[in-house]
């Protein structure tokens, strides 16, 4: 199909949008790039951004009115968005940018001239899909900006409709994990909840996001991809657990069934996804009441909230923190995961340079390929943590490049590559970049790949206060670049996951406002970057654990441990640029790297990577 043709598509899809608002008297519908559970990443059945407007970013949201149809996203996806949306007639608007004009107080200062209401706008949301927190900022903007009023019209599974094919929910096999895996078991866990609703004066938590419902149970599964989730919501009572999991048609593995008998071996009911949890809603959980509910706003879905009959206490959720604190079996889990991959990666640069040295074809799918062939064949692999960023010069300007499936770009002897990967294992996340010199870099590309180390080191060998937060520590990672008036426009650490998301919160290391505290047992990535439209991207990531560094007359400590094995190539370093500490960093941690990878290496693979780490 022609890319003409592709747009037409796309802007008919938004055309029969419009008959639909005219049908119904709306004047503005919004569809997010989320599901009914807040998730980063949502099954095929919720990518309803894309199936409107062709955009296939991880985070956007589209609003449409009777003269316009928009795409909010944020500076990640400028350069993806403007070529996606091309001849859509959809406008790209600019999120995390000083300009930047949210979807509420967009909607609330439009002028809406073919509405038939001058008084108030009726803006329509798939509200299994339009989170809590978001329709009450909406209708908090409408009320600063004064005069006309809102009406939220919520209609769930909106472009149903129109999406004849529409994915159904996805089922996939579920897996149990033992305390041998995760250090904790689910009756702990739940007994830990259940404290925490006593301490508010709740009897019920409705858990939502399914990265919570899985570390809670020990659960794991494949519903969406990359994500090993399973899509479904859990009650927990002060002395009953109810997990709405079962989907139709009811089709249920060995691994599946087994999983279900040991859950309900630990008081865990297993119930149909969506009927019985409305069933639940409407008064009864198995005869009895609910006092009062506590949920979590930020990732409860306003259609659910909405059929909630029982006072509600709305707050955050206690599990995103107690799950980014790992313990100790999951912290050597995630050591072990790192060892593994690491070998993996070495492996992978090992071939790719001599497959470039032998003059022999290689694409960036192709890279990809060979990379999670090598990560499939470790024991315990259960997928790639996300979608293999293979990017060669130009396309690695794209912090979120997708490679295509049909081969993408030749990887040539000269310039830079960026490969960007993960991978989930029974015993832990991994994520990592590296910035691969090919043959002969120009001054800019080694300037840039320099720098972006620099403020890599600078963040890894940080220590810092106890009680300190992220963002507190960004500059660290930015100060190299700022003086050469040079940024990045991504976060530059996100949580990660022990076998669950590979993006967690509540910690992270970016410019906006986060108070959460760093704490020993987090892991985090460490992934400053710098992206130049046209010519090439640089990123260099590693994921570090935080740990106790002792305490003195000032206080308590905290510093990082850096938990990714992979060599960092100083082919293309511009040396006179790092200082003497930064040097040492570099050195020491090369070395490590040959230490701790080169015995379970080949001979002929652990020779090269003693030439990669031999120190500056």
């Amino acid at each position: 199909m022609h890319v003409g043709t592709m747009d037409n598509l796309y802007a008919g899809r938004v055309e029969s949008i419009r008959e639909m608002m005219r049908e119904h008297g709306w004047d503005a519908v919004i569809l997010t790039g989320g599901d009914p559970h807040g998730s980063e990443y949502p099954a095929d059945r919720w990518k309803q951004v894309e199936w409107v407007s062709g955009f296939t970013g991880e985070a956007g949201d589209l609003v449409i009115t009777l003269d316009h149809a928009g795409l909010w996203t944020d500076t990640r996806y400028f350069i993806q968005a403007v070529r996606q949306l091309g001849g859509t007639g959809i406008e790209l608007h600019k999120l995390r940018v000083p300009e930047a004009v949210p979807i509420p107080r967009w909607l609330a200062e439009y002028d809406y001239p073919s509405a038939q209401d001058e008084a108030c706008a009726y803006i329509v949301v798939d509200g299994l899909c339009q989170g809590v927190g978001a329709v009450n900022a909406l209708e908090d903007a409408f009320a600063e900006a004064g005069g006309r009023q809102v009406r939220i019209v919520s209609i769930p599974d909106l472009l149903s409709r129109l999406w004849k094919d529409r994915p159904e929910v996805p089922s996939t096999s579920i897996l149990t994990l033992g305390d041998d895996l995760t250090g904790e078991s689910r009756e702990h866990k739940l007994q830990w909840l259940r404290k925490f609703l006593l301490k508010r004066g709740c009897d019920a938590m409705l858990v939502t996001a399914l990265d919570e419902i899985a570390w809670l149970l020990n659960v794991r599964g494949s519903d969406i991809a990359y994500n090993p989730l399973v899509i479904s919501y859990l009650l927990v009572t002060l002395d009953k657990a109810f997990w709405f999991v079962r989907k139709e048609p009811v089709a249920l593995d060995e691994e599946t069934r087994d999983s279900f008998y040991e859950l309900a071996a630990d008081g865990v009911e297993i119930r149909e996804y969506r009927n019985d949890l409305e069933l639940l809603l409407s008064g009864l959980v198995a005869g009895e009441a609910i006092d009062r509910l506590y949920v979590d706003p930020a990732t409860l879905n306003y259609y659910i909230y909405t059929q909630i009959p029982y006072p509600v206490e709305a707050g955050p959720s206690p599990v995103p923190l107690r799950k980014a604190v790992k313990n100790k079996v999951e912290i050597s889990g995630m050591r072990e995961a790192h060892l593994e991959d690491g070998l993996a990666m070495e492996r992978f640069l090992f071939w790719l340079e001599g497959e470039l040295a032998l003059g022999h074809t290689v694409t960036e799918r192709a890279a990809a390929d060979r990379l999670d062939s090598l990560r499939a064949a470790i024991p315990g692999y259960r997928g790639n943590s996300f979608d293999t960023i293979s990017a060669y010069g130009e396309n690695a300007a794209l912090p979120h490049y997708v490679t295509p499936d049909d081969g993408g770009a030749l990887l040539r002897p000269r310039g830079l590559y960026l490969v960007d990967s993960g991978g989930q294992y029974l015993f832990g996340t991994t994520d990592l970049t590296r910035t691969v010199p090919l043959g002969p870099c120009t001054p800019l590309e080694r300037e840039d790949y320099t720098l972006v180390m620099k403020g890599h080191i600078q963040l890894a060998k940080a220590v810092f206060p106890a009680g300190t937060a992220g963002c507190q520590l960004d500059v660290l990672a930015r100060g190299a670049l700022w003086s050469s008036k040079r940024n990045f426009g991504h976060g530059t650490g996100h949580g990660v996951g022990s076998f669950l998301c590979v993006h967690e919160g509540p910690q992270d290391i970016r410019q906006n406002f986060n108070p959460q505290p760093l704490l020993p047992g987090m892991v985090t990535s460490d992934e400053p970057g710098i992206y130049r439209e046209g010519l090439h991207g640089v990123r260099h990531e590693n994921l570090v654990l935080t740990v106790d560094a002792g305490t003195n007359d000032f206080g308590s400590w905290r510093a990082f441990e850096t938990l990714t094995l992979c060599h960092y190539d100083t082919s293309a370093l511009v040396t006179e640029l790092l200082t003497a500490d930064e040097t040492a960093w570099l050195n020491a941690y090369n070395e490590r790297v040959y230490r701790e990878l080169s015995p379970h290496l080949p001979a002929e693979i652990a020779r090269w990577l003693r030439e990669k780490t031999l120190p500056l």
